[in-house]
C-alpha cells in the first residue's frame, strides 16, 4: 500500500453524555474527504482509541469507512494490550475496508517490554494481520520509544510496511529513513498520476434496482434492468520501501526533507487545509513558500496539539466547521481563556 501524503488524525465525536456520535463522525469524514488530505487515521492517540471498548471501536471503524471517499487511504488504530485482541480489530478493520492498521507498543506490562517482546509483539500482528501493519512510536503516551535498530530489523517483515513516528525529531525520522533503506520494496498498485489507489476503489459496485437497460433488451417486449457496466479502472505499479510518517506539524517541513513520504497529523484534524499546504509547496520543490507555510502554522500547531492536546483539537475543529464537541472523562475540557486562545491562533488558519 502507498501510504505517503497528509494524512489526518482525526477525533471521535461523543454525546453530551459521551456515547459515540457516529452522525457527526461521518459528517467529519464527509469533509475530510472533500479535502485534498491523502486520508485518514482513525482512533489514533486523537481518535481517544484507548477510551472506547471494543463494540464503540467497531462501530467508529465501521462508521467512518462507510462515510470516507473511497480514494482516501484510511488507517485504523487497532492498539490492544494483546497480540490476540489487536489482530481481532485488525481483521474488522480489513472487513470494513481500510487500507492498513497502526499498532503502537502494548504499555500496561512496561517493565516486561523488552527489546524481544516488542519485536516479538509486531511481528506476532504482522504475521496475522489481513492489512498492512505501521508501527507506531509515541513514547510521550508509550513508555517504550523503539529503538532505531528495532525498526530497521522489523522493516524486513513482509507485513509491515512503515512507521509514524511522532517523537518530532528530525534526526529521527532521517536516521529511520537511512536505516530502512535496504528493506524490501514492494511492489504497489497506484493510479495513473502515482497517487495511492484503494481497496475500495477497485471495489465492484454494489448492485441496484433499475438503471442501464441495453437496447437491444428493448426490441423483445420484456426489459430487464441491469447494472451499467463501469469502465475498468485504469492503474499502474510503484515500487515502494519501508516509508516513514512523521507525527508533528512542527517539524513536518523538516522531516519532509530529512526523507519522510508524509505525515500523521494531530493539527490536521482542525487545520487539514493549512498542513497539507506545506506538503504540496514542499512536493512542487518551492522551499520558500513551504517554510513560510510551515511557519504560519508552528505556534498553532504546537500549543493546540502539543501543549493543549486532545481538548484542543477537539475546540480547533468546532471553530474550524468541523465537529470536535467533548473529550471523554478523564480528559478535561478546555476553559474559556483557552479557547480564546485557540480562536486566536486560528483565526488566521480558517478552511
Amino acid at each position: 500500500m502507498l501510504i505517503e501524503g497528509m494524512f489526518a488524525a482525526i477525533t471521535t465525536p461523543f454525546y453530551a453524555d459521551e456515547r459515540v456520535y457516529l452522525r457527526k463522525l461521518e459528517a467529519n469524514v464527509a469533509r475530510y474527504s472533500r479535502s485534498l488530505l491523502a486520508g485518514m487515521v482513525v482512533l489514533g492517540s486523537t481518535g481517544e482509541g484507548v477510551e472506547l471498548d471494543d463494540a464503540e471501536t467497531r462501530a467508529v471503524l465501521k462508521t467512518a469507512a462507510e462515510a470516507a471517499a473511497p480514494e482516501k487511504v484510511l488507517i485504523a488504530g487497532i492498539s490492544r494490550e494483546s497480540v490476540k485482541a489487536t489482530v481481532e480489530l485488525a481483521e474488522h478493520a480489513a472487513g470494513c475496508g481500510f487500507d492498513a492498521v497502526l499498532a503502537r507498543t502494548p504499555t500496561y506490562y512496561a517493565p516486561q517490554m523488552s527489546r524481544a517482546a516488542v519485536v516479538h509483539y509486531f511481528r506476532s500482528v504482522a504475521d496475522r494481520s489481513p492489512l498492512p501493519v505501521l508501527l507506531y512510536n509515541i513514547p510521550k503516551f508509550a513508555p517504550y520509544a523503539i529503538p532505531v535498530e528495532v525498526v530497521a530489523e522489523l522493516s524486513e517483515h513482509r507485513n509491515i510496511v512503515g512507521i509514524k513516528d511522532s517523537t518530532g525529531d528530525v534526526e529521527r525520522v532521517r536516521a529511520l529513513v537511512e536505516a530502512t533503506k535496504a528493506a524490501p520494496r514492494r511492489t504497489v498498485t497506484v493510479s495513473p498520476v502515482f497517487e495511492a489507489v484503494t481497496g475500495r476503489m477497485l471495489a465492484p459496485a454494489p448492485d441496484v434496482e433499475g438503471g442501464f437497460v441495453p437496447a437491444a433488451d428493448l426490441s423483445g417486449g420484456v426489459a430487464v434492468a441491469v447494472k451499467q457496466p463501469a469502465a475498468p479502472m485504469k492503474t499502474r505499479t510503484k515500487e515502494v520501501g519501508f516509508q516513514v510518517l512523521c507525527g508533528s506539524a512542527g517539524s513536518l517541513l523538516e522531516s519532509l526533507e530529512a526523507g519522510a513520504a508524509g505525515a500523521v497529523l494531530a493539527f490536521a484534524a482542525c487545520a487539514p487545509q493549512a498542513c497539507q499546504e506545506v506538503y504540496l509547496a514542499w512536493k512542487d520543490h518551492d522551499l520558500g513558500l513551504a517554510a513560510e507555510k510551515q511557519q504560519r502554522i508552528a505556534a498553532a500547531g504546537q500549543r493546540v496539539a502539543g501543549a493543549l492536546g486532545i481538548a484542543g483539537i477537539k475546540y480547533g475543529c468546532d471553530f474550524n466547521g468541523y465537529y470536535g464537541g467533548r473529550t471523554r472523562a478523564p480528559l478535561l475540557p478546555l476553559n474559556a481563556d483557552e479557547k480564546a486562545e485557540v480562536e486566536r491562533l486560528l483565526a488566521g488558519i480558517r478552511n
